[in-house]
């Protein structure tokens, strides 16, 4: 895996080790944009600085070696300083990015993470995209900036990570499922993979990734269900393709991992 830093300039703020304590920059699906979104890819990279991405609509996908996890709309992703991580965003147009300086994450996770987003923490955060990255902060914009930051330390996590497991018989069986979230192999089909039993393969996922295996491969199955509703997929083609008895089994397993419905989930991806 090649990792690529940032070179340091007027438009990378992520790598500036020498300004504000706190950067934040309002994303578009523009050239000029420092945060461009729309919908693309960028490849493994790294930043000097944490950084709190979030987008307003769309659907971001992010991944880092230890896991992946989802961002959709109104949740933002935490990646502390030096994180290695790919990025792939689906049809977002607006959006943010924070990026802290090192000695300011103190309380904050130590592990990339999903986080809620209050309308308190949006509103601060949509000021100081207004203020010129760069400049000097006045002694008001260095408290609306250390709110923010409080904000961010007391922000609910959210269940939306996959993480990859570290056992390399469980990595394979993992990166298959990951390459066919729909296959609809029993779990002595997805054991013999990494030539393993099912009942081992229960064990050692709880074991190594904190949770059992069929609920990493729902919230696999999940993940893929998001981006490709959020690409035009109909509710009853990501039910059929997952297995579902029907497509209210699929809804009521979405309800219940996202607290709304797919409906409701778009209609939101797509303001």
């Amino acid at each position: 895996m090649a990792i690529m830093k940032a070179t340091a300039s007027s438009m990378d703020h992520s790598e500036w080790l020498a300004g504000p304590d706190l950067i934040a920059l309002g994303g578009r699906d523009e050239a000029n944009s420092e945060f461009r979104l729309g919908s693309r890819e960028y490849g493994w990279h790294q930043h000097a600085r944490a950084q709190l991405m979030c987008v307003e609509n769309g659907l971001i996908h992010v991944e880092t070696p230890d896991g992946s996890w989802l961002l959709p709309p109104q949740r933002a992703g935490y990646l502390p300083p030096g994180t290695p991580h790919r990025v792939r965003i689906n049809g977002a147009l607006s959006g943010w990015s924070v990026y802290l300086l090192p000695g300011c994450c103190g309380g904050l996770p130590p592990r990339p993470c999903v986080l809620a987003i209050s309308p308190l923490l949006q509103a601060l955060v949509r000021r100081a995209a207004s203020w010129p990255p760069s400049a000097p902060r006045s002694p008001e914009q260095q408290r609306i900036a250390a709110v923010t930051l409080d904000e961010i330390r007391q922000a609910r996590h959210e269940d939306l990570h996959l993480p990859m497991p570290s056992d390399p018989r469980l990595r394979r069986i993992a990166q298959a499922i990951l390459a066919d979230p729909a296959g609809q192999r029993s779990i002595e089909e997805w054991a013999r993979i990494g030539a393993l039993s099912g009942r081992s393969l229960r064990r050692l996922m709880r074991d190594d990734a904190g949770m059992s295996f069929s609920r990493w491969r729902q919230q696999a199955q999940l993940i893929w269900a998001m981006e490709k509703l959020a690409a035009g997929m109909s509710v009853a083609q990501a039910s059929d393709a997952l297995g579902y008895a029907s497509p209210s089994n699929f809804i009521a397993m979405f309800r219940r991992a996202m607290g709304a419905t797919p409906a409701q989930y778009l209609s939101l991806a797509r303001k």
